[in-house]
């Protein structure tokens, strides 16, 4: 069972901008599609968890649905999906604990967490294993931070760390426990 994370900041350690936008991650030229890692990633996790903003920031792409995975919606204010997403997304409600408990009797262990509130509630509890942090050289100066005032210190080690484009630093981080 491993919960991880793969989730793009700016140098200052924010995943949107003051605005909530996130038009900034894709300021670098890609010309070949570059994926920087994400399939390789994907294919080894079983299903998807993100908080309500995320969702709703992924339903607003103008692109079909780009999730072949379980997709899990954690929110304390919605009370059902879009009926679009019917069979495509699933909300859960409840504690982490009772969420994952939901997860995986469902048969889901390596799950991809994803969405900063999600990811700070996880790393709260200490239920994050594996990170990898791709850093995108911008300063926004504010926006919404990847990391907030933990109760405890973890203590994650970097594994490798890789350029992409010339220009973008993506590290891969486990926790040592």
């Amino acid at each position: 069972m491993k919960n991880k994370v793969f989730i793009a900041t700016s140098i200052d350690g924010y995943i949107a901008d003051k605005n909530g936008k996130i038009d900034w991650l894709h300021s670098i030229p890609n010309p070949e599609n570059n994926d920087m890692g994400y399939a390789a990633f994907i294919s080894k996790v079983d299903a998807l968890v993100m908080g309500r903003t995320t969702f709703e920031t992924i339903c607003n792409f103008d692109i079909e649905w780009p999730f072949q995975k379980p997709v899990f919606v954690l929110s304390n204010s919605l009370t059902n999906l879009p009926i679009k997403y019917s069979g495509k997304a699933e909300l859960l409600l409840g504690s982490i604990t009772e969420i994952l408990e939901k997860i995986h009797s469902k048969g889901f262990f390596n799950l991809y967490i994803d969405g900063g509130k999600t990811i700070q509630n996880f790393l709260k509890e200490d239920l994050i294993d594996e990170m990898t942090i791709t850093t995108i050289p911008y300063l926004l100066g504010g926006g919404t931070p990847l990391f907030t005032e933990m109760p405890k210190k973890l203590d994650f080690e970097c594994i490798h760390s890789k350029i992409y484009l010339e220009k973008i630093v993506q590290n891969f981080y486990i926790r040592k426990r």
